[in-house]
């Protein structure tokens, strides 16, 4: 049958659908814009949003299998919870949920609380379902990647914990494998938790020195003070959202992101492959720098 993936056009969803093309299954995407659904032919296109429901059950239509992506937004939860209830109304019964890692101690962080709700709304609905839960994005420093090359500074407070950063191919290739395991299954597979996690685990400092190696200069890490993160942020985004980044960040300094024992491996023997490094992103964005 056809699995549904939402939020098909950003970094971990456009991945997502690539991998399960590559293995042959039926995909459907949920998009708001088809006009930016830049798919393989084989994808089918559903127009609609996570609060349109019309167009959820549209969607739906035939599916069994669920990629349950929820972008922060103000009214992330509402999404989360009208899509799981269309879905499952609609007779969905496997999911695979993207949330996020320690959804269920960082409750003080909006969209960790958010995603810590909504996988217990999963479980309770009896659902068939894999949550995942990812560290900090390797390629959020993208955003950032013109302060480091040009300022010479790293300037996310991570803390001195350390962050098991992980790549979006990986997080991507980790779903895809976990849709298809659940949508071939003869049986309704229980409910399966799977922090998804980098090689390393790298504290600001570390990070500013793989800076400084791949562009053989020095970069200095900017320190664990968020409040001119949260500055920063909020001359290009909501307030509300930067305040929520800069109490994310302080958990970052107080807690760190820390794998739990066996995590790497368990991704590695999943992959059949290494995880991808910080390191190589670095050095990558070097290269064009």
């Amino acid at each position: 049958m056809t699995i549904l993936v939402t939020g098909a056009t950003g970094r971990v969803g456009r991945h997502v659908v690539q991998q399960l093309v590559e293995r042959g299954a039926d995909v459907r995407v949920l998009v708001r814009d088809p006009a930016k659904a830049d798919f393989p032919a084989k994808v089918e296109v559903a127009q609609g949003d996570l609060l349109d429901i019309d167009a959820l059950r549209a969607a739906f239509a035939g599916v069994k299998t669920l990629f349950l992506l929820n972008a922060v937004a103000a009214d992330e939860f509402t999404q989360a919870l009208i899509a799981l209830n269309v879905a499952r109304e609609s007779g969905v019964e496997r999911v695979v949920y993207l949330s996020v890692i320690h959804a269920d101690r960082f409750v003080n962080v909006p969209h960790f609380a958010v995603k810590y709700g909504a996988e217990r709304m999963i479980q309770q609905m009896g659902f068939s379902a894999t949550i995942l839960r990812p560290t900090y994005f390797i390629d959020n420093d993208l955003t950032i990647k013109d302060v480091i090359t040009t300022h010479g500074v790293y300037p996310m407070p991570i803390g001195g914990k350390g962050l098991a950063m992980v790549d979006a191919r990986d997080i991507a290739e980790i779903a895809a494998i976990e849709l298809l395991r659940r949508d071939q299954a003869p049986a309704k597979p229980q409910v399966d938790i799977i922090n998804v996690v980098g090689p390393q685990t790298l504290t600001g400092s570390d990070v500013a020195a793989i800076w400084s190696d791949v562009l053989g200069r020095p970069v200095a890490y900017g320190g664990d003070d968020p409040t001119g993160f949260e500055q920063n942020l909020a001359t290009f985004m909501p307030k509300w959202m930067a305040y929520e980044m800069r109490l994310m960040a302080e958990r970052f300094v107080g807690d760190g992101m820390i794998p739990e024992a066996g995590d790497t491996e368990r991704l590695t023997r999943m992959l059949g492959r290494p995880l991808h490094a910080y390191r190589d992103f670095a050095a990558a964005v070097a290269a064009t720098a």
